[in-house]
């Protein structure tokens, strides 16, 4: 986070908030199952595999299209390197948009395999030679270096490479908050709300002056 410039560490903590968003309207739509948090898809799929088998298709459906998702974000990036963020955050919210027709349509399957792919599209805003600088939808890694800024900064030491994590995960727990509210009570709304912000996301990258990063 802190080797980018304000208005890319502002994208940033939207996208946090946008992943938290879809995962909570994924989870209540499915039931359980996660369209963006792939290490708890990993774990209900190993449980269900050795309780109930057939039930472990659900999460590895998930983690598949999320997987595509990446693989389609990484190809596209190299051929856009240039407009690599306008052009993946207007993919993501088109996948995002379609699936919320999907959803609103009665068809709750297509969407969450349409947020999935989404997701893992979205997780290649923020790279760097091909490799992911700042994840999105996983906040592990984030309380980590969130806490390993706290003990520096408790020893004296303060660590420069440390900055923005923590608002990074506030920030996917607050989008999960809001996703929670809207999709308990209406679901449609949680997923127009994500696509919304999605788009909303799009114009941002746009607006952005492409600069070395």
């Amino acid at each position: 986070m802190h080797r980018y410039d304000p208005a890319r560490q502002r994208l940033a903590l939207g996208l946090a908030a946008l992943a938290g968003l879809v995962d909570a309207t994924g989870f209540v739509v499915a039931g359980g199952y996660f369209t963006s948090f792939m290490s708890g898809n990993t774990t209900r799929m190993g449980v269900e595999l050795a309780e109930r088998p057939a039930l472990a298709l659900a999460p590895l459906g998930l983690i598949a299209c999320f997987l595509a998702g990446v693989i389609a974000g990484a190809l596209i990036g190299r051929r856009v390197e240039a407009r690599r963020k306008p052009v993946l955050l207007g993919g993501v919210a088109l996948l995002l948009a379609s699936g919320t027709a999907l959803l609103a349509a009665g068809w709750p399957l297509p969407f969450l395999a349409l947020s999935a792919l989404a997701m893992g599209l979205a997780n290649n805003v923020f790279t760097k030679a091909g490799e992911v600088t700042v994840g999105v939808t996983y906040m592990t890694g984030a309380l980590v270096r969130f806490g390993q800024g706290i003990a520096a900064r408790l020893a004296g030491q303060p660590l420069e490479s440390t900055r923005g994590y923590g608002w990074l995960w506030s920030a996917l727990a607050a989008g999960a908050a809001a996703g929670g509210a809207l999709a308990l009570h209406r679901p449609v709304a949680g997923a127009a709300a994500a696509a919304g912000l999605a788009g909303l996301l799009w114009i941002a990258a746009a607006w952005i002056k492409t600069a070395p990063e």
